[in-house]
């Protein structure tokens, strides 16, 4: 999940062991994964933002 993305948070970035469980809790096809995880990524750069709004899936 996004730390520190919520309302009167400070807006640090999602640990690296969140992205890892989010890609391993997520139950979908490997296929599924990956195309989430480019679009949450290509979110969060092109919105300039630590989180991609996306909880729970792979990227976030």
């Amino acid at each position: 999940m996004c730390a520190g993305s919520g309302p009167g948070e400070g807006g640090s970035r999602p640990s690296v062991a969140a992205l890892i469980s989010n890609w391993s809790d997520f139950d979908a096809p490997f296929g599924t994964k990956l195309r989430m995880a480019a679009r949450n990524l290509w979110r969060r750069v092109v919105l300039r933002q630590n989180c991609c709004g996306n909880h729970g899936q792979p990227g976030c």
